[in-house]
């Protein structure tokens, strides 16, 4: 039911979902395919996203599909729900026929069962989840199960283009990347007769992020962009190849030797772009402005480390990676010759998605997807021995056993129903109850902006998003991070004197001012002044360059017309 009446109230799940949307939409309305501009944010001169694509040719097709038989509208949202579905049976196809492949019937059921009952792989492909962060799931994916293809050239070149796909889609899933490429190097080291897996891999990887890159991207942009596949990197990855190649065709060496000229070659990679683009060898956000860091690049929780997570749901969440951990270790242990070897190398995959998790927590969703089959696994085993458990006692603890792998959060929900008074309230959990009871339901108030002059709306940031959907208006910024100078400008308007906000309006050329006064973002802006443009429209106080527009909606979502 919640998930319908989301779906009903067009109730997105993150405003990247909605922006998606837009992107598709303006794709459709005859925007080039190679031009990947958002006119609409910033404008005149609009922002240059650095998403791909390539995520928007099934929401595209499944839009033009089904248009001539329901409508634009309804298309739009059959889409809302197919193309995650769509994800999602893609991945389970996967890791089904994986699971089946190493153990039976059974475990395969389960292993997917589990993909549903692992919280961050979920949310990931709920409908109405449009961004990319599911079909990179689906990369690493497909890749554990190439990687498990006896024919090295074929196994290693189907991971390859699978990390390609992946890396296009975009470059947060790079750690997955090279973790792929240790493991098979060290299947090189451990027999030098297994060097062409890592030698298609590397050779496949390279081609493919060419390929993609050309039809993607074209050549219309070849600018060294930190958070995107650029030509930069594509040189990194040929440069690595190319020598990945050279050395696997070059007579026997000591393994010392075989590490230096690996080095070397890396090195060479590492050399041609740092030269080429010497701004990106750190991360894409380190160079972010101050001020939009500190307002929102912090408060963006998904990609911060699990120590600033809400601590309560998230600890359930990485409790399953580590007790999947310790499956694959102990699959590792039990099993003999090629079968040790394969899992050895499957508990290394799983510890790096782990790390990168316990990193970057949107990643959980990465290492979830691997961590599937070895709670299958557990699972099946625990299922065998509650059914040959004599005694109460012993049936009941493999039951218990069995709910705290499957469901590791069940002790905290039951908490919180039995003893919600004295259940501490996260700061985490506040914020998102807040804006799930916003009086602000943004899909019908945005809609209402249409009855104005098109012109340039000036508003919180998460909004923005909505704006673009439902409305022909433009808006000064969104929170994706090259729209920066716009996001600095928003950020230091609310946050800052009533009277600097009308100079920064005007630069801007903005014709109204909107903001939905219960959401999360106006609160942090009034928090951090005061006496500020924020904490003076929440209290009532709008200063003289503003006048209101009545619109008949629910108080919190308040429009001014601004006065030039």
């Amino acid at each position: 039911m919640v998930g319908f009446k989301s779906l009903s109230q067009n109730q997105f799940p993150d405003p990247d979902d909605v922006l998606r949307l837009v992107q598709v939409r303006d794709l459709l309305a005859g925007q080039s395919w190679f031009d990947l501009h958002q006119y609409r944010i910033d404008p005149p001169n609009g922002t240059l996203m650095h998403w791909s694509r390539i995520v928007d040719i099934p929401i595209a097709l499944v839009i033009v599909a089904l248009t001539p038989l329901l409508g634009v509208s309804a298309a739009e949202t059959a889409a809302l729900v197919i193309v995650p579905l769509l994800t999602l049976g893609a991945i389970l196809f996967v890791v089904g026929r994986l699971a089946w492949r190493k153990f039976d019937v059974q475990v395969a059921g389960l292993a997917c069962l589990c993909i549903g009952l692992l919280a961050p792989v979920v949310f990931q492909l709920q409908p109405m989840r449009l961004d990319h962060h599911g079909w990179q799931i689906f990369t690493v994916a497909l890749a554990l199960w190439s990687i498990s293809i006896r024919a090295p050239w074929k196994g290693g070149a189907a991971a390859g283009l699978a990390m390609a796909l992946g890396l296009s889609i975009s470059i947060e899933i790079l750690p997955m990347v090279a973790a792929f490429g240790g493991v098979l190097a060290l299947r090189w080291f451990r027999d030098r007769s297994e060097r062409w897996w890592l030698t298609a891999y590397m050779q496949a990887l390279a081609l493919g992020l060419a390929v993609l890159f050309l039809v993607a991207r074209g050549v219309s942009d070849l600018a060294q962009h930190c958070d995107a596949v650029s030509p930069a990197h594509l040189g990194f990855f040929v440069i690595t190849a190319l020598g990945t190649g050279a050395i696997a065709a070059a007579p026997r060496v000591p393994l010392l030797s075989l590490a230096g000229l690996f080095a070397l070659a890396g090195a060479a990679g590492l050399t041609f772009f740092g030269l080429s683009s010497p701004n990106c060898l750190a991360t894409p956000f380190t160079t972010l402005d101050p001020v939009v860091r500190d307002f929102w690049y912090v408060n963006i929780l998904e990609g911060r480390p699990l120590w600033e997570q809400d601590l309560l749901p998230a600890i359930p969440g990485f409790a399953q990676l580590v007790i999947a951990l310790a499956a694959s270790v102990t699959l590792a242990l039990r099993n003999r010759d090629w079968l040790r070897i394969w899992w050895t190398e499957y508990t290394l995959l799983l510890l790096a998605g782990t790390v990168l998790a316990l990193l970057v927590w949107r990643s959980t969703a990465l290492a979830g997807v691997i961590a599937a089959i070895p709670l299958a696994w557990l699972a099946t085993r625990l299922l065998r021995r509650l059914r040959l458990a004599e005694g109460a006692g012993a049936k009941a603890l493999s039951a218990a056993a069995i709910v705290l792998i499957l469901l590791p959060a069940t002790p905290v929900t039951l908490y919180k129903l039995l003893a919600p008074s004295v259940m501490p309230a996260a700061e985490g959990n506040a914020q998102a109850d807040k804006v799930g009871e916003s009086r602000c339901v943004l899909r019908d108030q945005t809609a209402k902006l249409g009855a104005l002059p098109r012109g340039v709306i000036f508003a919180p940031l998460d909004i923005g998003p909505s704006i673009l959907l439902n409305s022909n208006h433009a808006v000064v910024a969104t929170g994706h991070h090259r729209a920066e100078a716009g996001m600095r400008d928003v950020i230091l308007a609310f946050s800052g004197d009533p009277a600097n906000a009308q100079a920064i309006a005007a630069k801007h050329g903005a014709d109204y001012l909107v903001m939905c006064t219960d959401i999360v973002e106006p609160s942090v802006y009034a928090e951090a002044n005061p006496d500020g443009l924020a904490a003076q429209l929440i209290a009532g106080n709008p200063p003289d360059w503003l006048s209101p527009v009545t619109f008949g909606g629910p108080e919190e979502f308040q429009v001014w017309q601004v006065e030039k």
